[in-house]
């Protein structure tokens, strides 16, 4: 990792904003989307560009502002990755957005958030704070292939059941589904059924598939080559050098992904879930005829 003074930290305006500690990542999922080039990295992705004035940063911004909101984070880089044992700028963050009265919405495939859960819990009980957790697989065994240096799925559902015990609530990612890897029926249920029996709020699911891009199309399919042989060449030949890679069972798993959120009562729709997120409850609104945003 190296460490840069930012010039900026906090992005959006209207009672939304973003944030990103670190860039890039070493987690080693193998469909990062965060990978391509269009992202203009200018250092190896694995080697973490950390913005170390990030709580200064946001110290100023926060304190500056008069309207009150939500506060996303997660989107880009996981806010819980390995540098985050040492570094400690995530929680500094965490202390600062509850100290100005924001709420989080936090994005993470980590059992390292469970250090937090102290503070997410007071952020929640005084604000609001939604945590989110990507779900690609039941097996866990294609798990540790498909995202290599994170905790597994069995071991993200616990995070998700102790932050339900603390009524924080929790936001699914269900994505990617990888054609002819984890888009099976069998997959699908499983994960589902699982985010009924943890209280899940809603699952986020922009399509049975994944997106390509130059940059982490190449990552990939040397991953394909090395856990999955023959399966770039059919790549390949189906979808070519196209940007969304369907699964051909989208159909079937989409029934079985409504059907599910329709029983249990989980919100289903990506409008519906970002609504969820980033509304501030109206207690905490400060009304003010002169915004500064």
């Amino acid at each position: 990792m190296h460490f840069v003074d930012a010039k900026g930290l906090l992005s959006g305006s209207s009672g939304h904003f973003g944030m990103n500690i670190y860039r890039g990542c070493t987690h080693g999922c193998i469909y990062c989307d965060s990978r391509s080039l269009c992202y203009q990295f200018t250092h190896q992705f694995e080697d973490i560009e950390v913005k170390q004035n990030a709580p200064e940063l946001l110290d100023k911004a926060l304190r500056s502002k008069r309207k009150k909101g939500m506060i996303g984070t997660g989107a880009m880089s996981d806010p819980y990755m390995h540098c985050e044992d040492e570094l400690g700028l995530t929680r500094k963050c965490l202390e600062i957005i509850r100290k100005y009265g924001f709420g989080v919405a936090i994005q993470t495939k980590s059992d390292r958030i469970l250090r937090d859960i102290d503070l997410l819990d007071e952020i929640n009980k005084e604000t609001k704070c939604v945590v989110q957790m990507t779900l690609t697989t039941y097996d866990d065994a294609l798990c540790g292939i498909l995202e290599p240096n994170v905790c597994n799925t069995r071991r993200r559902i616990e995070v998700l059941k102790k932050m339900q015990d603390r009524g924080i609530p929790t936001v699914v990612w269900l994505s990617p589904i990888l054609p002819y890897i984890n888009d099976t029926e069998e997959n699908i249920t499983a994960i589902l059924n699982e985010c009924v029996r943890v209280g899940v709020k809603g699952i986020i699911c922009f399509g049975m598939g994944l997106t390509l891009r130059d940059g982490d199309r190449e990552y990939y399919y040397a991953a394909l080559d090395k856990h999955f042989p023959g399966l770039k060449e059919r790549y390949i030949r189906e979808f070519g050098n196209a940007y969304e890679i369907p699964s051909p069972n989208t159909k079937n798993l989409y029934r079985i992904f409504y059907e599910i959120c329709r029983k249990s009562g989980m919100m289903s729709t990506p409008d519906e879930c970002f609504g969820f997120m980033y509304e501030f409850p109206e207690k905490y609104k400060q009304m003010s005829l002169f915004d500064p945003e």
